[in-house]
This record gives structure tokens, sequence and C-alpha cells, in this order.
């Protein structure tokens, strides 16, 4: 289930995204010992309830990702954000998600934006994959696309939230 911007078709889309996720993960982990804020990688955050506005950020060079958001109930969760580039430097990628697969928090709002590249694909889940379990998109009414943002649709958002990915075009001069 892919949601494409509307730029490229979906069968297209659905193909090309994991193989460049894969790639950009393996890139990720091939490259330790660099200064975090500058190299592809995961980052661990709090995301805290209390109705409070919070945002986490991480860039890559001249790109960048930054996740905010409000929520209620239960406590702290862990989360993690992951950014990286591929390897022709075409595709900046933000993933944010709970590792645990299910958020049990209540999401008032949310927005994930890109910097310095405009979105090719992006899709929102209400329970990531762990073990056995599948990844559960939430629905196209639940979250809206612009060319740098994902983010809640307010009064369709059904206040879940546990997966977001995003994969960018760099805006390179070509020769």
């Amino acid at each position: 289930m892919a949601a494409p911007c509307g730029r490229s078709g979906r069968r297209s889309w659905a193909a090309l995204v994991p193989a460049a996720l894969l790639c950009l993960a393996a890139r990720a982990a091939a490259e330790p010992g660099t200064a975090p804020a500058a190299v592809p990688g995961t980052a661990e955050f709090d995301v805290r309830p209390g109705g409070v506005v919070h945002s986490f950020s991480r860039s890559l060079g001249d790109f960048g990702c930054t996740f905010t958001y409000s929520a209620q109930g239960g406590t702290n969760e862990q989360w993690q954000m992951n950014v990286g580039m591929s390897e022709d430097d075409a595709l900046f990628s933000c993933t944010i998600w709970r590792p645990q697969g299910k958020s049990y928090l209540f999401f008032t709002q949310f927005k994930a934006e890109v910097k310095g590249a405009k979105i090719e694909y992006a899709m929102a889940y209400s329970q990531a994959a762990v073990g056995a379990q599948s990844d559960i998109p939430l629905k196209q009414e639940e979250f809206e696309i612009t060319d740098t943002t994902v983010s809640h649709r307010e009064g369709k958002f059904r206040f879940e939230l546990s997966k977001l990915v995003i994969v960018a075009k760099s805006p390179r001069d070509e020769l």
C-alpha cells in the first residue's frame, strides 16, 4: 500500500521504496564512527504525553527531517528516527517509528517535515511491524502529504500513530 504524491504510478513506487530503504539502511550501518548529526543512522528519542507540542530533528548534510507532535495518555515511549541518503544522493529518507510496534499514546497531532528535498513517497502507520505482525497503514483520509510535509488531517485522524516513512528526492542539477 503505497501513497505516492501523485507524480508517479503506485506500482513503480511500491517496488522502488523497499529497495531504496534497504540500500539506505545498509549504507547507514556501514558508516560507523562519524559524528551523529552528520551520519545516516538511527537516533532514539522519547515521545512524551501531556498535550504539549514537542519536536525531534535529525539532519544529514543539506537535508533534514523534523517530527513535531502532541500526544496524551500513558508515559514516555522510546521512538527512533532514521535518516539516510541513497548511494547516488538522489533520495533522502526519514523513518520515524516505535520499535515495539504499537504506540499506546493518543496523538492529537503530528507532522513530519523534510528540508532540502521534495517528498516523492510517504506513508503513515497505526502499527509498525514487529515479529509476526505487519505494518498497518492509516487510511488515506487520515493524513495528508505536501511537497515537504506529512501531517494528520484535522477531523479525520483517529489518534493512532506508530510509524512514518518518507522518501524525498533531492533537487540535483542534471548536466
